[in-house]
Order: structure tokens, then C-alpha cells, then sequence
């Protein structure tokens, strides 16, 4: 579903392998398309090694820019913008994440839902997550934070767009250690919980992380690698954004055990998880706890593979 029933041109390019059929990017970037819609962004638009129009996926300023277009365009978002620095979320991936969480709640995707609830653990300066169920589905979305600076964004771009102001709220997590305690509120339920947790485990591993990207991206325009040394970090993140103590092993751990505390209170916990790795022991703990359902979700976007591991007490 389009937000307000807008129409999206259908490209004639085929369809990319992988993303959720109803995902509106399936067919690649409309570079004139958003260059109308935005116009900011065709500074930045230039035929890439292939004569194709692209952008510089090595240059934060360009990938944020290409994001307010696809927001603005696809989801009727304006103003979106976040802080230098921050997590800045690849659109179509995000887009899926949330898609498949409407297949996994058994709803008729043609319609407006806005008795669902969503919850967004760690929604960062971006609100990504809860800004797109709200437009594609009309669900009801919370988002919560340590980070009062990144709440403070989000709520920025909630009073920029009016229709978000019924369906978008914001909450502070006050400690570090918890991610439903003191979030969900007594008595309170949610359809489904969403969560993108920080994966590495030191600002130093997040470095070379972004370092790897840069060169794979280098490699993919035809350059053996990355010119710079000290790699600016293209999709952005600050601090627990993209690392924290244990990484995203010991965060999925602390995860899944407070969400037995809540097992009432939310009908599916979710998670992606980056690491492959990963997922075994999250499973064992998860069906030790006594869930009675496990779901894991695989993802694709171009050469990327990631998944969401969704579990549930109900």
C-alpha cells in the first residue's frame, strides 16, 4: 500500500531477488523520479562505471540525501534528517523488515491497520522503523532510546510532518541495562516488537567494519580500494547505535531473556541479526525460556544477507 493511495511509477527494470514482493524498491532507485521529488539529491546523481544513474554510497552526505528523496517520494516523509554522524538506515532493507512483520502478524496487506502496535527497541535519530509502519500500514508505533539527543530528533521530524503526531510516540529508556523495563507500561500490549541492534562490540571493530564496506564498495566501482585511510563511516552511527559491550551476541541475549518478563504483553518479539553466527545460540536460549513459536526470516538486499529472528510466548 502506497501512503495516501500515491502513485508510484512501475519500471520496466526487473525485479531484485530477494525483497519482500511488496517492497515499493524492488525495482531499484527512479534517480529522475527522486531528483524531482527532492531536488537536493541531483547534486549528487552521476552515471556510475556501468553509464547507470547513481550516487556515491561512500559519501554519508549523499546517502542521508538519498534517503530524505526515497522517504519523501515512497512514504510522503518531509524534513526527514538526522544528526552528523548518526545511523543512517538503508531504506528497502528497513522497508522489508517492517513487511514482514505484517506477514507474520497474518494481516491483509491491502489495508490500513491502525490498531496495531509496534514497538521499536533502539529507534536511534532515524525513527526509521516506526516512520515506515506508520505509512505503509497506519500502525500505531512507539519508539524508545537511552539517547535523549536522538528522541530529540525524531521528534523534530514527527512535528514536520502532521499526520505522524496520533501515531508516532516517543519514549526514553532511562537504563542502559533494560529494553522493555520501563517502556512498557502496565497493563499495556503490543502486536510486535522491532529491534536493530548495535553489532559490534568496540568503537575499534566498528572501524574496521566500515573500513571492509568502504573497500567492497571500492572494489564494486572498479578501484582496488578505499582511497582514505581514516574511513568516514557512510551509513553513519553513534556510539550504541553501532557498538556496545559484548556486541550483538550479548545485547540479543539480554534481549530475549527481559522479553519472557513481558511474554503477555507483546504477541511477537523481533530482532534482526547481522551475524549469521548468531542465530543458533539466540535460538537455543529462546526455546529454553518456553516460546512456542520461532520464526527465522531470511533478507537479501543485493549482495547483503541478513535476517530477523522473531519468537513468541503466545
Amino acid at each position: 500500500m502506497n501512503p495516501n493511495n500515491r502513485s508510484v511509477p512501475v519500471s520496466t527494470k526487473p525485479a531484485r531477488k530477494g525483497l519482500h514482493p511488496r517492497n515499493l524498491h524492488n525495482h531499484g532507485y527512479d534517480f529522475p523520479a527522486l531528483v524531482k521529488s527532492h531536488p537536493a539529491l541531483a547534486p549528487h546523481v552521476k552515471p556510475n562505471a556501468h553509464g547507470d544513474l547513481s550516487i556515491d554510497f561512500a559519501d554519508p552526505l549523499a546517502v542521508k540525501t538519498l534517503n530524505a528523496a526515497l522517504l519523501n517520494r515512497y512514504y510522503n516523509i518531509v524534513d526527514w534528517d538526522i544528526p552528523e554522524g548518526a545511523l543512517c538506515p538503508p531504506i528497502p532493507g528497513r522497508a522489508d523488515y517492517i513487511h514482514h512483520m505484517a506477514d507474520l502478524l497474518g494481516l491483509e496487506p491491502q489495508l490500513e491497520q491502525p490498531k496495531i502496535k509496534l514497538l521499536d527497541i533502539g529507534t536511534g535519530a532515524n525513527g526509521i522503523y516506526p516512520l515506515l509502519a506508520c505509512q505503509i500500514y497506519g500502525w500505531q508505533c512507539v519508539g524508545s532510546d537511552i539517547n535523549t539527543q536522538s528522541l530529540e530528533n525524531v521528534a523534530t521530524i514527527i512535528a514536520n510532518n502532521p499526520t505522524l503526531k496520533d501515531r508516532f510516540t516517543l519514549r526514553t529508556q532511562p537504563d542502559k541495562n533494560h529494553m522493555f523495563e520501563g517502556i512498557i507500561h502496565a497493563g499495556e500490549f503490543f502486536d510486535v516488537s522491532v529491534c536493530n541492534p548495535p553489532f559490534h562490540a568496540s568503537a575499534d571493530e566498528a572501524l574496521k567494519g566500515s573500513r571492509l564496506k568502504l573497500n567492497n564498495l571500492a572494489r564494486s566501482r572498479g578501484e582496488q580500494k578505499a582511497k582514505t585511510k581514516s574511513p568516514t563511516l557512510n551509513f553513519g552511527g553513534l556510539g550504541a547505535e553501532l557498538w556496545c559491550k559484548g556486541g550483538e551476541q550479548l545485547f540479543l541475549k539480554k534481549l530475549i531473556r527481559e522479553s519472557q518478563a513481558y511474554s503477555t504483553q507483546c504477541r511477537w518479539f523481533s530482532s534482526l541479526v547481522s551475524k549469521a553466527d548468531n542465530v543458533k545460540p539466540a535460538k537455543k536460549l529462546i526455546r529454553k525460556l518456553g516460546a512456542v513459536d520461532i520464526r527465522e526470516i531470511e533478507m537479501k538486499q543485493g549482495n547483503k544477507r541478513t535476517r530477523v529472528l522473531a519468537w513468541t510466548f503466545i
